[in-house]
């Protein structure tokens, strides 16, 4: 071979041979990615006919054969003499007008948008109200005790979620269903805020803090789901996004509305009227929601897990525009369902996820996005700014119309990451983002060196500012995205729960270390503290986190079960490549890490008989 077609050739290929329990998950993966491929026709037509026996719904035996055919292969409406001129209309519009829903869909869809507007608020009222509360209830922020004290009261809630809530997801779910349980959330959220609007001690406000968090952490689980089981497959990723999107709206409008009421005066004997109305008002878009959701679908998922198939079909039928559309989902939640509650049997799913190196490597590269979206520090500015820009020079009502300018980008930069996250690729995006905000963080805290207080003041927004156009595209939207696609479908759920856990402790640590931070670092210090954590957090993401873009499920579990030392050097190589790449404008050829095994190589490593037969009694 001649020298110039070894140097085009890359240098670094990794075979991931999977042994019999990596191989055994991507069995399961295959299984739940489509249970009904392989089914000849004539099983699939009995098998659907007993289950309409079996669920009381021979009424709709029609619908559900042609739903069932669909299922298995979404392309046989169109050879099939079975489906009519209407049907095939509505399922050709399912790909060519994908944004073409019920309006019933839509009502789901805006509600879900208010509900991750309603955290939005919650999360970012307590930033104007701290200029106001603190020297009411006798805290001296100068000094160690009350700067403790303030972070103890504003990080309340998230201390709530990663102890308590977040783990009272699934059974107030199980119990109560998606609807009712987000009925209950922002009922908590309404009450709580009030609650927070009428209490004159600290503790007194750290205890209805606290109690907000019971309607922040299930919510925060619940409404993305809620969203996701009730949307057609075409638009699920994209209303998943909505979550983040919506979330950072509620920020932004929930900086406003602390500007709008900081001019209102004390009156009736109300001291701290202004304060006190910021924190209430929150809970009003919660109140909303709870009137809103009434009326909503509840999850067909749900319905059919609790054995309520009519009750199903017939919220499928309010979401989808024909019952063939309706029945098709409900036959495959159906069998989807059967796939996952036989996989997880005689599994410790916990355990699984530690022990299996595809689950761990997983787990390991969702962790760290998690927990850099907290470390990367864009909590301590959007519950912290307006304290920020105070210290820096900004008159109270300056301060917090910065802070909206703050809320108001981290929004609007959100808006492409919908597109920019499916084309750039996940870790692209990080590793793209993370050198640019550790250098507005510095920006941010340098510049509080500058004696001239128009230049300082400048120097902060524009740090504060950069920063939040740099994060809303990456660190974002990739963290909930990445973890609810990285680990396999059959410990999902978990993989889900540790994650969601993972960045509310870490929004508690962060929420209360800040002010004490500033105390005993300055604001140089602490915002060069999470600069350098964006330096190290690059580091990690380069080394332990693999792109899931445009991967499939099978893909996935051949990324996920290369070792993490050799993922790890891939990662060091990819340095020297960016500099040529990117510094010197050179053409280096680029390393292609995850190669996928050939059906041969399948086979002829699988190992001998007997690690088949581990592999095979793994999956059942």
């Amino acid at each position: 071979m001649s020298d110039s077609a070894q140097e085009s050739k890359p240098r670094h290929e990794h075979h991931p041979h999977l042994d019999a329990k990596t191989r055994a998950v991507a069995n399961v993966d295959a299984k739940l990615a489509n249970p009904l491929r392989g089914v000849p026709y004539e099983t699939l037509m009995n098998d659907v006919e007993v289950f309409a026996q079996e669920r009381g719904l021979s009424h709709i035996l029609p619908e559900l054969k042609k739903g069932a055919l669909v299922a298995q292969n979404a392309d046989v409406y169109k050879q099939n003499d079975m489906f009519t001129d209407e049907d095939r209309k509505f399922l050709e519009d399912e790909v060519t007008h994908k944004w073409r829903q019920t309006w019933t869909l839509y009502y789901m869809v805006i509600m879900s948008s208010l509900a991750a507007a309603v955290q939005g608020m919650d999360e970012a009222v307590i930033n104007g109200a701290q200029l106001f509360y603190p020297s009411q209830f006798g805290m001296d922020t100068t000094t160690s005790r009350g700067s403790w004290l303030l972070g103890l009261v504003n990080s309340a809630p998230y201390l709530c979620c990663a102890t308590l809530s977040c783990w009272l997801t699934h059974p107030l779910n199980q119990w109560l269903g998606r609807k009712k349980t987000i009925f209950v959330t922002c009922f908590i959220s309404f009450a709580t805020c009030i609650w927070s609007a009428v209490t004159n001690t600290w503790w007194h406000l750290f205890i209805a803090r606290f109690f907000l968090g019971f309607g922040i952490g299930p919510k925060s689980a619940t409404v993305p789901v809620y969203a996701a089981e009730c949307a057609p497959a075409a638009i699920r990723g994209a209303l998943v996004m909505m979550w983040q999107m919506w979330t950072a709206f509620g920020i932004g409008f929930g900086d406003l509305i602390d500007l709008v009421f900081y001019f209102i005066p004390d009156s009736g004997g109300i001291r701290g009227l202004n304060w006190r109305l910021m924190l209430a008002s929150a809970g009003i878009p919660g109140l909303i929601v709870c009137l809103q959701v009434l009326n909503a679908p509840e999850s067909p998922r749900w319905l059919i897990g609790k054995g309520r198939y009519e009750d199903a079909f017939n919220e499928l039928c309010r979401l989808r525009f024909s019952r063939v559309q309706a029945a098709r989902d409900l036959y495959y939640i159906h069998v989807l369902l059967e796939a996952e509650n036989e996989m997880k049997k005689g599994r410790n799913r916990v355990v699984e996820m530690f022990t299996i190196p595809r689950n761990r490597n997983a787990a390991i590269a969702s962790w760290i996005v998690m927990f850099g979206q907290q470390f990367c520090g864009v909590n301590v500015i959007a519950y912290y700014s307006s304290n920020v820009f105070s210290q820096s020079g900004f008159s109270d009502t300056s301060a917090l119309a910065a802070s909206f300018g703050f809320g108001a980008l981290n929004w609007l930069f959100a808006l492409p990451a919908v597109f920019t996250i499916d084309t750039f690729g996940r870790r692209n995006l990080l590793l793209f983002t993370f050198p640019c905000m550790a250098a507005c963080l510095l920006i941010t805290g340098f510049s509080f060196w500058e004696t001239a207080e128009k230049g300082r003041v400048a120097g902060v927004a524009i740090g504060m500012y950069l920063f939040a156009i740099f994060y809303s595209p990456g660190e974002g939207p990739v963290p909930f995205t990445y973890s609810a696609e990285a680990f396999p479908l059959y410990i999902r759920d978990i993989g889900m729960s540790f994650a969601t856990a993972t960045t509310w402790f870490w929004n508690f640590i962060l929420s209360i270390t800040w002010p004490r931070l500033v105390l005993a670092f300055k604001p140089q210090g602490a915002f060069g503290w999470y600069a350098a954590w964006c330096i190290v957090l690059w580091f990690l993401i380069l080394l332990f986190v693999r792109e899931t873009k445009g991967r499939t499920l099978e893909e996935l579990d051949q990324v996920f079960s290369v070792p993490l030392r050799v993922h790890a050097a891939y990662g060091l190589r990819q340095i020297p490549y960016g500099i040529k790449k990117f510094i010197l404008f050179q053409n280096p050829t680029p390393e292609e890490l995850y190669q996928p095994e050939s059906d041969s190589e399948v086979n002829s490593n699988a190992g001998d008989d007997a690690g088949k037969k581990e592999a095979r009694q793994s999956v059942a």
